[in-house]
């Protein structure tokens, strides 16, 4: 009897597909599932590969199946899209998942476990947080903003317009007015508590933590980066180079060369968006303190004379990847440049 060496997987809510073969090919299973099902079909399978797009619940699955003895493999989506024929179905995508698995050239996504899991949903949770902080803010100041009170931009600057509004002698603001921008305040003020008590956590698991604790040496890398450099890259030393951390990130050109002509173009912002914008914004960080007369690396400053300002960013967040990268891999601490230059 024929056994299944490889299967491909398509995930979904409630119903899933499964496309196995043996090892000259022949199909041998081509089913759906329900949810209830899928665990014990795995469960019944000798030990075999299993293929998975890297999507929602998918670490959830690779984990549950992996407990019965499988060999489970996750990838990305885009990877796996050039396998489909013709049409998108389920059974198609199965199909596709289950040779994609098997080339020797695929890339894969490391499996997270749940502790893993649990920290990258810590730093999501916050990021959620402070972009509503950041609407309500915004809301806020435009609202008051139709009554003649204006304020600059920033946080800081809306514990002045809450001063404002709980400031009895303040004529400028409508009874009603004043209701709803209060409710709109402590709802501030409460996503505040929380993306502080979340900021703690955060930067204790950072200074309990070896590896983030010597990233956060780096100038412009804060322990919201290094936590998220620790929950998103699982194993560093799968990039060739630190220039392959950056790409994945999504902050080198984006090549489009044929016949010997070498064509770049912007950045290609594929990869982990949450942590290329984490670095563009530290380096930006760095720029303005430029500003202010710090000294700065002497090719920063050049490239501050010569390129916009956030093409300059965007270059030192490329720097400042790829430094995390040699750090993690090599160990070790970042050393600053011996020859810094004033801008």
């Amino acid at each position: 009897m024929e056994k299944i060496i490889t299967v491909g997987l398509d995930l979904a809510k409630s119903i899933f597909q499964v496309h196995g073969i043996a090892e000259n090919g022949k199909v041998l299973v081509r089913r759906t599932l329900r949810r209830s099902q899928l665990l014990p079909f795995f469960q019944s399978l000798p030990a075999c590969l299993v293929g998975i797009e890297a999507c929602g619940t998918a670490h959830y699955w690779a984990n549950a199946i992996g407990e019965f003895g499988h060999t489970v493999r996750l990838m990305p989506p885009a990877y796996v899209k050039a396998y489909v024929k013709r049409n998108k179905t389920d059974a198609a995508d199965a199909e596709a998942i289950c040779e994609a698995v098997s080339r020797p050239s695929m890339r894969f996504v490391p499996v997270k476990s749940p502790e893993e899991q649990a920290g990258g949903m810590v730093l999501k949770t916050r990021e959620l947080l402070v972009r509503q902080r950041s609407q309500s803010a915004n809301a806020m100041r435009a609202h008051m903003a139709e009554l003649g009170i204006i304020a600059a931009t920033g946080m800081p600057s809306i514990a002045k317009l809450v001063a404002v509004l709980r400031d009895d002698q303040e004529r400028r603001l409508p009874a009603s007015a004043r209701a709803a921008l209060l409710g709109m305040a402590e709802h501030i003020e409460s996503l505040t508590t929380r993306i502080d008590v979340l900021d703690t956590k955060i930067v204790a698991a950072v200074k309990a933590d070896d590896a983030a604790r010597r990233l956060t040496t780096i100038p412009g890398v804060g322990p919201i980066i290094a936590a998220t450099v620790r929950a998103t890259v699982q194993n560093p030393a799968a990039f060739r180079t630190g220039r392959d951390l950056a790409a994945w990130i999504g902050i080198t050109p984006r090549a489009h060369s044929s016949g010997g002509k070498e064509r770049l173009g912007k950045i290609s912002k594929q990869g982990n968006k949450q942590l290329r914008t984490l670095l563009i914004v530290g380096a930006t960080s760095i720029l303005k303190q430029a500003r202010r007369g710090v000294k700065l690396p002497a090719w920063v400053v050049s490239i501050m004379a010569r390129r916009p300002y956030k093409v300059a960013a965007v270059a030192l967040a490329n720097k400042m990847a790829r430094t995390i990268w040699a750090l993690l891999v090599k160990g070790g601490t970042y050393r600053s440049p011996t020859t810094p230059v004033t801008a």
